[in-house]
């Protein structure tokens, strides 16, 4: 009997020390931030070397999109649409990774069936936020079936004219719903113009996960391209001060769409800029 308390007592040590190092390198966890990766930011690669990519980088947390490829010995893509014996052997995959999935998206359906199929992946899947951009036709059943299922769906900003590329028109279509809200993609407001922060003030409250990224414009085609975490326009320690004003807690997926071939070195770069500036944001609030 002593043993086997003896034995408890390491085991439970080791779990408190290892919890403790996480915590370290992840300091945003404590508040309810989950950073992770949008696995489009390896969309040539498939899903189950998407997972390997993130967790190098320190990552421990993956929002799928349904176009990808699952790989890893899986037929198929990572739709909804896939069969229950084909869902569990993609759970299996990710929980072998020592990933978590928390976020499914960009993903939209046409009819209610469809969409209550899509909640019923999400509900299998431990999903927390379905990333969509509804139309405002389907809204009042895109609130109902996120009530019914207690599951967030994040209505996504893409770059001007897209359907929420402004807050007011996301703000309009949450029409106080518990489980609808924004996922707010800092990049796509400064392509389109916006300042981030502001755009995040307006959805004060309504924030319920991110699509993260820094963008800058400084090549010969003029357009935004994404860079490493703080040395773009998208003004991130004034973003991170804003979520934290607003106690934001829900899922941050880095999605990083440009050297495509190769982008893994600078999330992990992105990753530790995040922990550092939020380090250095909590301790002046």
């Amino acid at each position: 009997m002593k043993h086997t308390a003896k034995y408890f007592l390491c085991g439970l040590l080791l779990s408190l020390g290892a919890f403790s190092v996480q915590a370290q390198k992840n300091p945003e966890n404590k508040a309810g931030w989950r950073l992770g990766a949008q696995s489009y930011s390896f969309r040539l690669f498939s899903f189950a070397d998407a997972l390997r990519k993130i967790d190098s980088c320190g990552l421990k947390y993956v929002e799928a999109f349904p176009g990808q490829t699952i790989g890893g010995g899986i037929e198929g893509k990572m739709d909804f649409t896939m069969d229950a014996a084909k869902r569990q052997q993609v759970k299996k995959l990710i929980k072998d990774k020592g990933i978590t999935i928390v976020a499914y998206g960009v993903v939209g359906a046409k009819t209610e069936e469809e969409w209550r199929s899509l909640f019923e992946f999400a509900k299998d899947m431990g999903v927390m936020n379905i990333n969509s951009e509804p139309s405002a036709a389907q809204m009042p059943m895109v609130r109902k079936l996120a009530e019914e299922y207690k599951i967030n769906v994040a209505l996504h900003n893409h770059p001007k004219p897209s359907r929420y590329w402004h807050p007011d028109t996301v703000i309009a279509a949450i029409a106080g719903s518990k489980y609808v809200g924004a996922c707010a993609d800092i990049g796509h407001w400064v392509r389109s113009g916006l300042d981030p922060v502001e755009c995040l003030k307006k959805l004060n409250g309504h924030v319920i996960g991110m699509h993260f990224k820094d963008v800058k414009k400084d090549t010969p085609d003029g357009k935004y391209h994404d860079v490493i975490w703080g040395t773009g326009d998208c003004k991130v320690e004034a973003v991170l001060g804003e979520l934290k004003r607003q106690k934001f807690k829900g899922p941050i997926s880095a999605e990083y769409e440009y050297h495509w071939e190769n982008n893994g070195p600078e999330i992990a770069e992105s990753a530790k800029n995040f922990h550092e500036i939020y380090t250095r944001v909590k301790a002046s609030q």
